[in-house]
C-alpha cells in the first residue's frame, strides 16, 4: 500500500524549485540554455533556468537538468548529474562549498560564479524570500525522507513551523492521510460488480436481438411464399369471367326441325310452340 502514498511525494519533489539569489547582488543564479556557463540575472520566478532543487547533495536545474558541478580549480558550470565532475555541496550559514572542503566557496562575480575564499556577501545565497539556501536543503532532507519511510512526522517538528513548501505540520499530516486511508478492496469489489453486471446486460440485449431477427427472417419468408400464390389466384379470378362470358363467341342456334320445308318461315313462341308463319295454300283452294 505504501505507492499510493509514495508516488504523491516524488511528485511533489518536482515543484519544490527555489531560485538561488546572491545576497550582494540582489540576482539570481541562471542556467545558459546554450552551453553550460552560470550567469546572473534578474529574478524570474517563471524562468525554468532559474529554478533549483536539492537532489541528496546536489543542486540541480529544472531548465536543463544539469547539476551544478566544479570543474578545475575555480570554474563551476553545470554538467551532467551522472558525470564525473563534482556535483555535491555542502550548505552551511548560506555558504555553498564542494562538499568535503571548507576552503573555497561559490561566489558571484561581474562574469558569473566562481570558487573564491572569500565569505562576504558576494559568497551568501538565498531563495526568493530571503531565506539561506541551507534551510531548502535541511526541509527537504528532513520531512520527505521521512514521510517515505514512515507513516508518522518526525515529532521534533516544531509546532506550526512552515514547510519548504508552504505547508505546515497540520497540512502535511492532511496530505499523508488522505493518500493513505483509502481502502481499494471496495472500490475493486464495485468496479467487479459493475463489469459483471454490464457483461449479463449485453448477454440479454444479444439474445433479444437475435430471437428478433429469426422471427423477422421467418416472416419475410412466408410473405415472400404467398405473394406468388396470391397472383396466381388473382390471376384466375380475373379469367373466370372471361371464359364464363364471350360475346364474339356465336351462340348455339338450336337445330332447326326436320320436317320445317325450305323456305319455310318458322316462329316460335314464348310458350314453346312453333308454327309456320306463311301456311301454304293448296291449289285448290287458291
Amino acid at each position: 500500500m505504501k505507492i499510493f502514498w509514495i508516488i504523491p511525494f516524488f511528485l511533489l519533489q518536482d515543484t519544490e524549485a527555489f531560485l538561488i539569489k546572491n545576497a550582494k547582488f540582489n540576482l539570481c543564479l541562471q542556467a545558459s540554455p546554450i552551453n553550460r556557463n552560470l550567469l546572473l540575472e534578474n529574478c524570474n520566478p517563471e524562468s525554468d533556468f532559474q529554478d533549483w532543487s536539492w537532489q541528496g547533495d546536489s543542486l540541480v536545474n529544472h531548465g536543463t537538468q544539469s547539476c551544478l558541478s566544479v570543474l578545475g580549480a575555480d570554474r563551476v558550470q553545470t554538467n551532467l548529474c551522472a558525470s564525473t565532475a563534482y556535483t555535491s555541496w555542502d550548505c552551511s550559514n548560506s555558504l555553498l562549498s564542494p562538499l568535503g572542503t571548507s576552503q573555497s566557496y561559490l561566489v558571484a562575480n561581474r562574469k558569473g560564479v566562481a570558487l573564491s575564499d572569500v565569505r562576504g556577501l558576494k559568497a551568501q545565497w538565498q531563495d526568493a524570500a530571503d531565506r539561506s539556501v541551507c534551510e531548502e536543503k535541511t526541509g527537504h532532507d528532513r520531512y520527505f525522507p521521512a514521510a517515505l519511510t514512515s507513516p508518522q512526522v518526525h515529532e521534533h517538528t516544531a509546532g506550526n513551523a512552515t514547510l519548504p513548501l508552504g505547508m505546515d505540520q497540520k497540512q502535511l499530516e492532511e496530505l499523508l492521510w488522505f493518500f493513505r486511508r483509502e481502502d481499494p478492496s471496495t472500490w475493486n469489489y464495485s468496479v467487479l460488480a459493475l463489469s459483471l453486471a454490464t457483461f449479463i446486460l449485453g448477454l440479454v440485449l444479444l439474445t433479444i436481438n437475435i430471437v428478433r431477427n429469426r422471427k423477422r427472417k421467418i416472416l419475410m419468408s412466408r410473405n415472400a411464399g404467398q405473394t406468388p400464390l396470391q397472383a396466381e389466384l388473382d390471376a384466375k379470378k380475373a379469367l373466370i369471367p372471361v371464359q364464363e362470358y364471350r360475346p364474339s363467341e356465336p351462340q348455339n342456334q338450336e337445330p332447326v326441325p326436320q320436317d320445317q320445308r325450305p323456305g319455310e318461315v318458322v316462329v316460335q313462341w314464348k310458350d314453346g310452340t312453333t308454327t309456320s308463319l306463311y301456311t301454304d295454300l293448296s291449289e285448290e283452294a287458291i
